[in-house]
């Protein structure tokens, strides 16, 4: 449908909780939105409604291809989605493109069982792992207003500043 701008903490909409979404031809253009932001979006893997400044719990992923991923889902796109189970946990290195200019070591569960329901209704259910797990986490998260910087242990050793290179690196 369209690429939406992508929001910036300190947006309220990122802090808030969500609202539920009932299935149906409104959850299915704010998901085709979802869906276009991100691809249009270089290096994401994931977009939740809120960070295209609709505070319902709608978020889509796609971890395919990437190097970190082993459980790979293709695209996954869900409302109303609910963390079944979860296991092991593991602390990694994420970022945000509603916080561009920081990364931050987040623990976060290894796997992860969600279930939820495609924008028409259908009830759908992932169980991922790695990166995947990680990816499925941090769009919940959007959900219920948190961000990866309220998952940091420590906000002066967890927090990094964004490396950027508008050219290559010198060698």
């Amino acid at each position: 449908m369209a690429v939406r701008p992508v929001l910036r903490y300190p947006e309220p909409v990122l802090k808030t909780l969500a609202l539920p979404l009932e299935p149906g031809p409104h959850a299915e253009a704010i998901a085709a939105d979802l869906v276009d932001t991100m691809r249009a979006s270089p290096a994401c893997v994931g977009i939740a409604a809120p960070q295209i400044g609709e505070s319902v719990r709608a978020f889509c992923a796609d971890v395919t291809g990437h190097r970190r991923a082993r459980s790979q889902h293709g695209l996954i796109v869900m409302i109303n989605p609910v963390i079944e189970a979860s296991e092991g946990a593991e602390v990694i290195r994420e970022g945000c493109m509603s916080l561009p200019d920081f990364t931050g070591n987040v623990r976060r569960a290894a796997a992860v069982v969600v279930r939820g329901l495609t924008p028409e209704g259908e009830t759908i259910r992932i169980e991922s792992d790695a990166f995947e797990a990680r990816a499925l986490q941090h769009e919940i998260d959007h959900l219920d207003g948190l961000l990866f910087l309220d998952r940091v242990s420590s906000l002066t050793s967890d927090v990094f500043t964004r490396k950027r290179y508008d050219t290559p690196p010198s060698r």
